[in-house]
């Protein structure tokens, strides 16, 4: 018999890197809100890789930042290595990337939770879900036990009937030898929820002490340190270094020789993996041709010796395992700690969310991270963020929160899963993004921080810090158009050792910037009225300056955007009966149910002759 323990106004379940976001901006927003998990020491766990940020992911993270989330913060301060990838193109794509110590980021989540006012962190599996008419009411836990509440956020990892495989034999189990949730599934189906099978990996961790590095390429972080969060400045040093070696034919041949016992050929596995993250055996497999791959061996923290095998992902059985890694430079007598395991478990069908994160046909019902078909624990944290944000919006009886794709990763991101949906786990790269030029990972805040700041996520500090930081682009942006420079020697003898075309009348500092192979800090001795010292400030006056003109660009096709965005659709239209629509389009409409037109022009199946029928409709209302 159960019986009321207390009463909330939300409850998290699962307090991974989405569900704590999601806990905390509830928190902070000041309401009453409970975070279950079902392992205590699993809080804020990086069951896979221990880094932060990456490809468009660090995206995600500053953006979070920006918006008053936490993970940035989490990040810069438990960070061992610092690296800005992708530094040779240009600054759209440059994403910044931390290796963490993983227990050091776990306990310093467990801590910010447990002293956040207004936020209960308790150990319990949620089995149930009560709904009462098509609206969330409370919860039941494994022992019975039952908490009331307006709204609930799924954001469950993998835990969903979690199911470990590894070659032959498979378990329930969660990740990291955690125990799986196996009841809240049958509650969700119960309650009208699509589920799936969606399928995971994570490599192998092996002893430091078994490790050669002297046959492996030294990896270093950055001599220049970016923090994650933008209140932050000089975050200290890198303490460690990350090693690079490769897989080889005989690595390959012993993968191909036993491809029979691998779960993912023989049938076993029936969740569908991440493409842009696959197993070694698949890589083999998928890329013949290829007679290495890249293994990158990676700290996890500064109090083990556990070091992680990135890019060895695998389900093979033990031994094939420990076979394929002895043939690796430097992992010739690699110990195994940990073995590498595929893990399946049960997410929704994202269509089913509001672009609120909300479920469509279940009031007060959100979902976050994993749970929602994604992979990554910043494209989690940034679901989660949202989630919890739009559900003490819609409990304070306010205008919900929804980015769109102009104006950030999150918006792109939460799009495409409500719009397209996803039939694998989705990953966030720079290239699903139209507007990136826009959307770079330097100027989050400039975009995004005002949102967080009228949310109420931003003080008034960090708000009129922010208002003076921009006070300051916007002078340096105006100096470097005002300066100018004649064509003297001491100029012309500089502009000749950069390559550059030397001066024969005077220019614009700003006009000279725009020449590919200057940078601002290059001509800093002949720009002789500088006085901007800020990197940050500076960074932001050049990148504004040199790519002025594809900016402006990319700016106009905003505006095209905006406007089919601006053209709303009523919720009540009825796509099953609207003359002229293709069966397909009236059928993809009447289930997605976008909020405008230019989303409806983005769900697969809809064509510009569909578009064309409802902005017909649309004119017919109107007139």
């Amino acid at each position: 018999m159960s019986f009321l323990a207390e009463n909330f106004d939300a409850v998290v379940i699962g307090a991974g890197h989405a569900g704590i976001e999601a806990g905390l901006s509830m928190a902070r927003l000041g309401f009453k809100v409970c975070v279950f998990t079902i392992n205590m020491d699993s809080v804020g766990n990086m069951p896979c890789n221990p880094s932060i940020g990456g490809t468009a992911k660090g995206h995600l993270v500053k953006e979070i930042d920006a918006l008053g989330g936490q993970m940035g913060k989490s990040a810069d301060a438990t960070f061992l290595q610092s690296k800005m990838l992708n530094k040779g193109k240009g600054p759209a794509v440059h994403s910044l990337r931390v290796q963490s110590d993983r227990r050091a980021y776990q306990e310093y989540m467990k801590k910010v939770l447990e002293e956040t006012e207004n936020l209960y962190l308790k150990q319990a599996e949620i089995t149930k879900i009560h709904i009462e008419n098509g609206e969330v009411k409370g919860v039941y836990t494994h022992l019975d036990t039952y908490y009331s509440c307006k709204a609930v956020i799924i954001a469950s990892g993998t835990y969903l009937k979690g199911k470990i495989i590894i070659g032959d034999k498979s378990y329930e189990g969660g990740p990291d030898g955690m125990f799986a949730a196996n009841s809240l599934s049958q509650s969700l189906i119960d309650a009208g929820v699509s589920l799936r099978r969606f399928k995971t990996g994570t490599p192998a961790r092996v002893n430091k002490r078994s490790i050669d590095f002297s046959k492996m390429q030294e990896e270093k972080g950055d001599d220049k340190i970016i923090p994650f969060s933008f209140e932050n400045t000089d975050i200290g040093e890198n303490k460690v270094s990350c090693y690079l070696t490769y897989t080889n034919k005989e690595t390959h041949q012993i993968i191909k020789d036993n491809l029979h016992r691998s779960p993912l050929y023989a049938g076993l596995i029936e969740g569908v993996g991440p493409r842009y993250c696959p197993s070694i055996e698949d890589k083999v497999v998928r890329f013949s041709d290829k007679e290495r791959h890249q293994i990158f061996i990676e700290p996890m923290g500064l109090s083990t010796n556990e070091m992680y095998i990135q890019g060895f992902s695998s389900s093979l059985p033990e031994d094939v395992q420990i076979k394929m890694m002895h043939t690796v430079k430097g992992l010739e007598n690699a110990e195994i700690m940990r073995i590498a395991y595929a893990i399946e478990y049960d997410c929704v069908d994202p269509l089913e969310l509001y672009p609120t994160l909300e479920f469509k046909k279940i009031k007060g019902l959100y979902g976050a991270g994993q749970f929602n078909g994604t992979s990554g624990y910043e494209e989690a944290a940034a679901q989660g963020l949202i989630a919890g944000i739009n559900a003490a919006l819609k409990l304070k009886g306010e205008e919900p929160l929804i980015l769109d794709r102009s104006e950030s990763y999150i918006g792109t991101l939460i799009d495409d899963l409500v719009t397209k949906g996803t039939n694998e786990p989705y990953r966030m790269m720079t290239s699903r993004s139209e507007y990136r030029l826009l959307l770079r990972q330097d100027n989050a805040d400039l975009r995004l921080t005002p949102i967080g700041y009228k949310i109420g996520l931003i003080s008034e500090d960090r708000y009129n810090a922010f208002l003076s930081k921009k006070e300051r682009i916007e002078k340096e942006i105006k100096r470097l158009r005002k300066a100018t420079l004649s064509p003297s020697e001491k100029v012309n003898s500089l502009l000749k050792s950069l390559g550059s075309v030397p001066l024969s009348t005077g220019i614009h500092v700003a006009d000279l910037l725009k020449r590919p192979e200057i940078t601002y800090d290059s001509i800093a001795e002949i720009d002789e009225t500088r006085q901007e010292t800020d990197f940050f400030i500076c960074q932001q006056a050049e990148i504004s300056i040199k790519y002025e003109g594809y900016i402006e660009k990319q700016l106009l096709q905003v505006e095209q955007f905006k406007k089919m965005e601006g053209k709303k659709l009523p919720s009540d239209i009825d796509y099953l009966n609207l003359r002229g629509l293709r069966i397909e389009a009236a059928q993809k409409l009447d289930k997605i149910r976008p909020a405008n037109l230019g989303q409806a022009s983005r769900i697969s199946g809809v064509n510009p002759a569909d578009i064309s029928v409802l902005l017909i409709y649309l004119e017919s209302l109107r007139q």
